[in-house]
This record gives structure tokens, C-alpha cells and sequence, in this order.
């Protein structure tokens, strides 16, 4: 049986020690939080929402200081609006001259700017995506939309790839790139003169956008 004298030592050590551990900034989890959110709205396309928690995440980013936290969570904008065909980079390219230089390599990546890129300073999901020229070994799927659309954006996207887009959005429940994504399909479709695919595809647009 613990005597007193030992159970308190024990108690006093353990309460130095969780004082001992240092709690992550409260900005860090307020704009983790912020972007998550912003994420999940986007991508269920409630623009609105994903707007105003955008905006918190980079409020919260702002409060340090620093131009590379802030221009992180830029780039994490643009490359959840490149999942859904959205190249739309400015409050990104507004800080890229303070940015480090994998953070502007991935804006590269993400703008189709693939010609002499260092890919080693990408992500490493993606550096394959460079090298190989498709989404094969891609397994997050925010990570294979997002590399689906610097594909497209660089021009170097397979219709396999574009299934494989719709698909992964689909699966997720993720409405604006599923449509994005739905829209390339019904495009080639149309190019090919396939009637029957174009008439599919409208449908299944038609279906997602309910709601």
C-alpha cells in the first residue's frame, strides 16, 4: 500500500510533469480548426461559410507575425480550389515573394508551371504525380483531387485520371469538384460526339445538384 508521504511525491511529480509539456499556441489550433472547416464547406460547395472560416484561419495566421504561416494557409486554399478546377491563387501569389521556396514550388505545381520545377520540394504524394504524369499512387483523396487539377491544369490529364477525379469526389460526398469534374467529362463527351455520354452525364449533374 502507498504510505501518504509517497502517494503525494507521486501526485506532485506527475502534476510537475504535465505542467512540463508544452501546449501548442492557441492561434495554431484556432486556424487548424478555421481552414478544416473552410475544407469541408468548399468542397460541399457552400461558398458562403467557407468564406468566413477562410477568413478566421487567416486571421489567425496573421496574428504571428510571419509571412510564410500566413502564405501556408493561402496555399492550402489554392490547392483545395485546384481540386475543384479552380485556379484561383491571388491571396497566394500576394505573398510569394516572403514565401519559402517550396511553398512557391508548389504553387508552380498547382498552376501547371511544371517546366524545370524541383519537384523534390513538393509533398511527397505529389512528387510522383510530376514524374509519372498521373494520379497512380495517390491515396488521399483531397491529395488525388488536388493532383488531378494541376494534371489538368499543366494539360496533362487522362480521361482514366478524369474517371478517377469523379470517382474520388463522388465517393467523398464532395459536390463542387464532383461538378467541376462531371463538366469535363460532358465536354470531351460532347468533342467525341458521343450523345449517349453526354445525355448520362447530364443526368448525374442534374442528380448532384439537388440539395
Amino acid at each position: 500500500m502507498m504510505t501518504k508521504p509517497l502517494l503525494a511525491a507521486v501526485v506532485v511529480a506527475a502534476l510537475c510533469g504535465c505542467a512540463s509539456k508544452l501546449q501548442p499556441p492557441a492561434w495554431e489550433g484556432d486556424a487548424k480548426s478555421a481552414l478544416d472547416g473552410f475544407t469541408d464547406d468548399f468542397l460541399r460547395g457552400d461558398s458562403a461559410a467557407a468564406d468566413a472560416e477562410f477568413a478566421r484561419a487567416r486571421r489567425a495566421s496573421a496574428s504571428t507575425g510571419r509571412f510564410d504561416i500566413v502564405a501556408q494557409a493561402e496555399l492550402m486554399r489554392c490547392g483545395v480550389h485546384a481540386a475543384a478546377l479552380d485556379y484561383d491563387c491571388a491571396g497566394f501569389a500576394a505573398l510569394a515573394g516572403d514565401a519559402t521556396p517550396a511553398q512557391r514550388a508548389y504553387a508552380a505545381y498547382l498552376d501547371g508551371r511544371w517546366q524545370g520545377l524541383d519537384a523534390a520540394l513538393l509533398p511527397e504524394q505529389h512528387r510522383a504525380v510530376v514524374a509519372s504524369g498521373a494520379l497512380a499512387g495517390v491515396a488521399d483523396p483531397l491529395s488525388r483531387l488536388v493532383a488531378a487539377g494541376a494534371l489538368m491544369k499543366a494539360g496533362r490529364i487522362t480521361p482514366a485520371d478524369i474517371a478517377a477525379a469523379v470517382e474520388t469526389a463522388s465517393t467523398q460526398g464532395w459536390r463542387r469538384p464532383l461538378l467541376a469534374w462531371l463538366g469535363v467529362q460532358e465536354q470531351r463527351a460532347r468533342a467525341a460526339g458521343d450523345a449517349a455520354a453526354v445525355e448520362r452525364i447530364r443526368r448525374r449533374i442534374a442528380l448532384a445538384e439537388q440539395g
